[in-house]
């Protein structure tokens, strides 16, 4: 029996020439995309784009196990890495991607959260009202909610002529102060709210709760000396934004622990990354809102003094997120 052995160079030829009109075309769809000529891509060439792909990779395998010549699997491997950014690659710039979150993604996620959003926002106006009311009744309570260290002197012992100067600009620094500790401690609290989800809601739940506890005992402490509805314009001029980026935050946090608790017909570890993607996407637009909110505090709050344009920049900047997450949208 004679023993014919091929020439490996005329298998990787015949090899080639079954398929290279497939790689070819394969390059030509890469090349129109790396020239950014997407748009000139017909429906048909969309479609065959993975089936070439795989069909590529494919014959990348038979070349490696059958010893073909190496510049053809070189060539393949070359081809199939390109093809790889092409059909799983972002086809978007980073200014698109960007444009694709503020006009559309972001805002979705936020209204798809909308039941979670109602019951961070309720969690935080529970806060509001049993802090609130206990500090009415017994002023001593205001230390359980708000530490004396943290206070800076706004407390129960405080006269009513030092608490109005934190409000109308002519204690500065001590201004300065409490703002930017408010200001860090509420984005503390929307990022450990959400970072902790996962524990099944509850540490989510109580960060909220307590965010609004502290709220309401200043607000009672404020209101019993006659201050409430300045402390109101002095909150507001920039809570409107900040204290929304916390209950969106709660909310995020929520479902994810809502999904780790109750995954339903899926996997546990699928319901998380899910609902995990989605609050992500909020998170993203909640660092923004943290941001923003940080400039109203250490600008526009300082610049306006005025109690009424206080109020008039929170009901703007409540309008401004309303229509934002909640308003008609466009189509098309």
């Amino acid at each position: 029996m004679i023993d014919i052995k091929v020439d490996p160079r005329l298998k990787s030829q015949r090899f080639r020439q079954e398929r290279e009109a497939d790689w070819r075309r394969l390059e030509r769809l890469i090349g129109k995309v790396e020239k950014g000529s997407i748009a000139d891509l017909s429906d048909e060439d969309l479609l065959a784009a993975p089936v070439l792909y795989r069909s590529a990779l494919s014959a990348l395998s038979v070349a490696r196990a059958t010893s073909l010549d190496r510049a053809l699997i070189a060539y393949l491997e070359t081809l199939c890495a390109r093809a790889y950014f092409f059909v799983y690659g972002s086809r978007e710039t980073l200014w698109g991607q960007l444009k694709g979150f503020f006009a559309g993604g972001w805002p979705a996620a936020v209204r798809g959260l909308w039941r979670e959003t109602l019951v961070s926002a309720a969690l935080m106006a529970l806060g509001v009202m049993i802090a609130a009311w206990l500090v009415g009744h017994d002023p001593d309570w205001f230390y359980a909610f708000v530490p004396r260290e943290l206070a800076g002197g706004r407390d129960p012992a405080a006269t009513t002529e030092a608490l109005a100067a934190t409000l109308g600009g002519k204690d500065a620094s001590g201004l300065t102060v409490f703002a930017t500790f408010l200001f860090t401690h509420n984005a503390q609290v929307a990022l450990l709210a959400f970072a902790l989800g996962f524990a099944l809601c509850v540490p989510t739940a109580g960060l909220v709760l307590y965010n609004g506890a502290m709220l309401g005992a200043f607000l009672a402490l404020f209101a019993s000396r006659g201050l409430g509805i300045e402390l109101g314009g002095w909150l507001l001029i920039h809570g409107v934004t900040e204290l929304f980026a916390v209950i969106l935050a709660g909310a995020a946090g929520l479902r994810i622990g809502w999904a780790a608790a109750f995954p339903g017909e899926r996997r546990r570890l699928d319901a998380l990354a899910e609902a995990g993607r989605h609050a992500a996407t909020v998170m993203g637009g909640v660092v923004v809102m943290l941001f923003l909110a940080g400039l109203l505090e250490g600008f526009g709050r300082q610049l306006i003094t005025d109690t009424a344009a206080r109020y008039g920049v929170a009901a703007a900047t409540a309008l401004m997120w309303g229509l934002y997450f909640y308003g008609p949208r466009r189509h098309g």
